[in-house]
C-alpha cells in the first residue's frame, strides 16, 4: 500500500512540476504550434513559393494566459487562426515568440507568464 502511495505522490509531483514550467524551447514551439492551428504553418522556404502571397506582415498577438505553457500555445494558435481568417488568408509564418513575465515570486523568479506571438499572414493556392 505504501508503494502505491509513493507512486501516486511521485506522479502528482511530476505533473505539478511540469505545469509550473513558464516557457518552451524554440524547437518545442515550432513542433507543437502547427499541430494546434487550423491554418497552414509555413516555413521560410515555403513563403518563397509563387503560389503563396503575403497579406499581412508583422502581426502581433498577445495570447490569453493559460494554466500551462501548452495552454498558452493553444490560446496563441486560436488567435493566429482568427487573424488569418479575418485577413482572408489560409496560412501563416511564425516570425518570433516570447513569454513575458506578468508576476514574480519574492526572489524574482517568474511565477506567471504570457505568450506573445509575431507572425505574417499568407494566402496560398
Amino acid at each position: 500500500m505504501k508503494y502505491i502511495k509513493n507512486i501516486f505522490l511521485t506522479l502528482f509531483l511530476s505533473i505539478f512540476l511540469y505545469s509550473c514550467a513558464t516557457t518552451m524551447t524554440p524547437l518545442e514551439v515550432n513542433q507543437t504550434l502547427p499541430m494546434l492551428t487550423k491554418s497552414k504553418y509555413l516555413t521560410a522556404e515555403e513563403t518563397q513559393n509563387p503560389n503563396c502571397k503575403s497579406l499581412t506582415r508583422g502581426k502581433n498577438y498577445v495570447a490569453p494566459q493559460g494554466l500551462t505553457v501548452k495552454d498558452d500555445l493553444r490560446n496563441a494558435a486560436a488567435g493566429i487562426d482568427e487573424w488569418v481568417t479575418i485577413d482572408g488568408g489560409n496560412a501563416y509564418k511564425l516570425i518570433n515568440f516570447r513569454w513575458i513575465t506578468i508576476s514574480t515570486d519574492k526572489y524574482g523568479s517568474p511565477t506567471s507568464t504570457q505568450l506573445v506571438i509575431d507572425f505574417d499572414i499568407y494566402i496560398c493556392k
